[in-house]
């Protein structure tokens, strides 16, 4: 049987081909995560290990609390007068790291990708220093600077030349002296750095008197672990010092939180794709096994027994599987960077310095491909078996029996709900993991969908094939008839497409819901005429903008506002807006549920006006009093004196007075601007005022109204979509070879018929519209069910942020597009099938068995 198997995948080795392309493009992603999320890991642990090059321990700020948004303060720098008289400290040197100050380009831009870190940090001693200076040499005095090479490059940057840096003070000029490397890693990942005097660097980053970070070399005979429990010992409990080995491994798990999103998100795209890729594996073994029939039945009258029926069937699976897996996994190599430049659309720059490839990329790409295909499989191959001999010898596949149908609607109805019931459960976290939920629940709705699709083809083939059968007449008839003649073999194809239509159309409309959501609370909240924010849309900016804003003539009040971060004891993390009272009520209009406009105006040191929904789960009240400890170490305590109702989440869960900024560690920076210009001025002429003044003296700043503020959320929201769609073309190109593969096997199995078609008159062109035709049909059905699907998918996922302000918004426009690009992605399927039916030769058509 394993030689009739291989015989039979050589004779059919098209098939065997479009098959394997659905597990190849599979496999692939998955392979091509692992390479990628090994190979950012791997850069990141050289990078933390070359910055820890001749370090045998770090002292740094104890963490306070434990968050990712907040940096831990620096400390002060006489603690290093203490550090070389503790046991074992051969040498020390302090320094400062900031990763907000920033390289400002030719163009005034900073340089450096959206989300990446555009470190300031001072010069060490050569014995500490981790930079390999390819041109020039170490800044020496307070106007020199050595910026990394990648930077120098893209700017075009030589030694000699006027580099200006921005940090927490205005911009300044800088000679460049040297451009340098990490060892030899020159590429950061879209980060940028800038090398600087130690008095210049803390001046730059607003730490006069203050260290980040020591660096401390034993001396002979003392070891890193007893090195650090020594410094540990001596210096204050605010401090911590560990290993420099340690140190590196914090830092890569700091990263490897984000690698691991990354790894997980990606992996789910490739889950959708390999989902997507069952099914057309399943069609096409239940195709092939249906026009195999009277084969089997053959091998069963000669004494083939039921097992050696489903081994054929099986090893076939097996081969076909464990090869396409195997160029996939060698495609996912190649593909690693292809995901990678994706990501850089988005403007997520990562660092790379060579593919990683693990054993455990290609163990899991082997086995996942393989044991996919044979699993899908296996129900065919069962169902070839229970042919008996003298049924299988009549011409003809054998059609399921009623009660194979109504067993089929049964477990597709019963799937269905439960998927349904699944996904409400995970929204309303009744269940957890919640998330994972969901994914179930999503999942089980569209196998029930799939299974219930066979008794929805015969309506939505006449809903979209009687327009296309008035239109083009005989040819829609017959190619609307041939969709509905194997209804069971239209909706597996169909549920292809509609799986990677359907999450393409929640996303569309979530997208759509999200943007016109916050589009609204920024007109309800901001009052504000003008904002002033980092370029990157999040980062802080210096604190001297707010007066330098507010010098410019008409503008009236210039309100300054902080996002930070604390824990709430008894309450866990806290998210908290630092702001103005004096200016405050004038920039921000809250949808105040206890309370007025008056609170903000009268927000004493110790006063919080908290968001509805936060207090309410935290058991927190008017009147009442909470505790909340900051980066610093601080424990502040805040009565609440009104509640408010945030939809937009833009003031967080409570506000509170900027007198507590020092106790933040926010002294020196802000995160927004929000001002307000006269009625007497022109708004478009004072924010022009601003944007020259901003890129004169703090070029990481922009100025924009609240228009501009919608549309810059409106492209990041725009860019992430994109990298989703592009992830899931892999899923909708998957379906599309589904529909190939159908047509080019259907065709085959009607060689008599469309000879027959031949012989009545019917033209070449006339036969391949019929294909194209019933490809469009079989687009357009899996389309309607996606978008029904998605719409469904979205309205379930909103639910529970109904409270939270989020306004469902259906986008009929994008959605029709999908409809319309559905149809010319099934013209585009049935190219090739097409070409081969009008191909056929009549006679020998009409006498095909």
């Amino acid at each position: 049987m394993g030689a009739l198997a291989v015989r039979n995948l050589w004779e059919r080795k098209l098939r065997a081909a479009l098959t394997s392309l659905a597990i190849v493009l599979g496999v692939m992603m998955v392979a091509g995560t692992y390479v990628l999320t090994d190979t950012i890991d791997r850069s990141f642990e050289r990078i933390f290990t070359e910055s820890n090059q001749g370090v045998d321990a770090v002292v740094n700020r104890a963490e306070a609390i434990d968050s990712e948004e907040v940096q831990p303060p620096p400390f002060s720098a006489r603690v290093l007068d203490r550090v070389p008289h503790v046991d074992g400290v051969g040498a020390a040197a302090g320094g400062i790291t900031d990763p907000q100050v920033s390289i400002v380009g030719a163009d005034g831009e900073t340089l450096g990708g959206t989300g990446a870190p555009s470190f300031g940090f001072s010069v060490l001693p050569e014995r500490f220093d981790p930079l390999t200076y390819v041109e020039g040499r170490r800044p020496a005095a307070d106007d020199e600077v050595v910026i990394d090479r990648a930077s120098a490059d893209d700017e075009g940057f030589e030694v000699g030349d006027q580099v200006r840096i921005a940090g927490k003070e205005a911009a300044r000029s800088y000679t460049l002296v040297g451009i340098a490397t990490l060892g030899e890693v020159d590429s950061f990942g879209g980060a940028t750095l800038a090398e600087l005097a130690l008095p210049e660097a803390q001046r730059v980053t607003g730490k006069e008197g203050q260290l980040d970070q020591i660096s401390v070399a034993a001396e002979e005979g003392t070891s890193p672990e007893q090195l650090a429990a020594n410094l540990t010992a001596a210096l204050p409990k605010s401090l911590k010092a560990e290993t420099g080995a340690e140190n590196v491994e914090t830092q890569r798990e700091d990263v490897g939180e984000f690698i691991g999103f990354l790894k997980t998100a990606l992996l789910i795209f490739a889950g959708v794709a390999l989902f997507v890729a069952a099914f057309l594996i399943f069609n096409t073994f239940s195709i092939t096994v249906a026009q195999r029939t009277r084969e089997f039945a053959m091998l069963r009258a000669l004494g083939a027994s039921r097992r050696q029926i489903l081994g054929s069937v099986v090893i076939e699976a097996l081969v076909v599987g464990f090869a396409a897996a195997a160029v996939g996994v060698l495609a996912g190599i190649g593909i690693a960077p292809a995901i990678r430049s994706l990501l850089d659309a988005l403007g997520v720059d990562l660092p790379s310095t060579g593919s990683v490839i693990e054993s455990r990329t290609v163990i899991v790409g082997l086995a996942l491909g393989t044991a996919l295909t044979v699993l899908a499989a296996l129900a065919p191959a069962l169902r070839a078996t229970r042919v008996a001999p003298v049924t299988g010898l009549r011409e003809g596949a054998v059609p399921p029996t009623v009660r194979e149908r109504r067993a089929r609607a049964l477990a597709g109805a019963v799937l269905s709900v439960l998927g349904i019931v699944l996904m409400l459960l995970g929204v309303f976290e009744a269940i957890s993991p919640a998330e994972a939920w969901v994914g179930v629940g999503a999942a089980a709705l569209l196998l029930g969908t799939a299974l219930l699709s066979p008794r929805l083809v015969t309506p939505l083939a006449a809903f979209v094939g009687v327009p296309l059968e008035r239109l083009r007449g005989i040819p829609g008839r017959i190619a609307r008839e041939n969709a509905i003649r194997n209804p069971g073999r239209t909706a597996a194809t169909a549920a292809a497409l509609m799986i990677g239509l359907a999450l393409v159309t929640f996303v569309a409309v979530f997208a759509a819901g999200i943007r016109g959501s916050i589009d609204s609370a920024i007109d309800k909240t901001i009052a504000s005429d003008l904002i002033v924010s980092n370029q990157d849309g999040f980062s802080d900016i210096p604190v001297a903008s707010v007066d330098a804003a507010a010098s410019i003539d008409g503008v009236e009040v210039a309100s300054p506002l902080r996002y930070t971060e604390d824990e709430v004891r008894g309450a866990g993390d806290g998210f908290v807006t630092l702001v103005d009272p004096a200016t405050a009520a004038d920039v921000l209009t809250l949808d105040w549920q206890d309370g007025s406009q008056d609170l903000l105006a009268e927000l004493a040191p110790d006063e919080a006006v908290v968001d509805e929904s936060w207090a309410a789960d935290k058991g927190i009240g008017v009147d009442d009093t909470f505790e909340a400890k900051t980066a610093s170490g601080r424990t502040l305590t805040y009565k609440v004196t009104g509640t408010f109702t945030d939809n937009a989440d833009f003031i967080g869960d409570y506000a509170a007075s900027n007198a507590s900024a020092a106790a933040f560690g926010e002294a020196r920076s802000i995160t927004n601007v929000l001002l307000d210009v006269s009625d007497e001025a022109d708004v478009g002429a004072v924010s022009e005022q601003i944007d020259t003044l901003l890129a004169e003296r703090f070029p990481v700043a922009k100025v924009e109204d609240r228009q501009g503020l919608k549309d810059s959320i409106g492209e990041q929201l725009d860019a992430l979509v994109g990298v989703v769609y592009a992830l899931l073309f892999l899923s909708v190109l998957v379906s599309l070879f589904g529909i190939v593969n159908t047509l080019a096997l259907s065709i085959h199995e009607r060689t008599r018929e469309l000879g027959l078609l031949r012989a009545l008159g019917a033209s070449r062109r006339q036969v391949r519209r019929i294909v194209r035709y019933e490809a469009v049909i079989t687009a357009l059905i899996g389309a309607a069910l996606g978008a029904v699907l998605g719409v469904l998918f979205a309205v379930l996922a909103s639910r529970p942020l109904a409270d939270e302000g989020f306004t469902l918004e259906i986008p009929v426009g994008t959605l029709l597009a999908l409809l319309v690009l559905a149809a010319i992605a099934g013209v585009l399927a049935a190219i090739g099938p097409a070409r081969r039916a009008s191909r056929h030769d009549v006679l020998e058509a009409l006498a095909y068995e």
